[in-house]
């Protein structure tokens, strides 16, 4: 050995640590991004839940409007229950069924949502 050391330059140590600040940053967004996409996909599954349950309950109660509008209501609820909703509205005018279907959904911790649609059956309407 010669006797030499290797002299390390001031600006080399002041970076220590600096890779790991940038990686927990990076991995913090990486993070935040995630849940943010999994919050909107459960907004998004519950909009389809709410227009499945209102399709169905109207539907159904289409099947019961000449038993009155009590009977097509209530065959509209249950359908639309048995599909994970909440019937928020039933209207009945003549032939047609109205349905409107909530659906809950919590995609955070805290963060509870509604999902509504509405959905229409009855006889065909020709243009005329």
């Amino acid at each position: 050995m010669t006797g030499r050391r290797s002299r390390r330059s001031k600006t080399s140590g002041s970076d220590r640590g600096a890779a790991t600040i940038w990686v927990l940053a990076v991995a913090l967004m990486l993070v935040a991004a995630g849940v943010a996409g999994a919050a909107i996909g459960a907004a998004r599954v519950a909009r389809h839940e709410a227009r499945v349950a209102a399709d169905f309950g109207a539907l159904a109660g289409a099947m019961r409007v000449l038993e009155g509008p009590e009977a097509t209501c209530a065959r509209a609820a249950d359908l639309v229950a048995r599909n994970g909703g909440r019937l928020a509205e039933c209207t009945v005018d003549g032939l047609d069924v109205v349905i409107a279907a909530e659906v809950t959904v919590t995609p955070l911790p805290g963060l509870t949502r509604t999902a509504r649609a509405a959905a229409r059956a009855g006889p065909v309407r020709v243009p005329g």
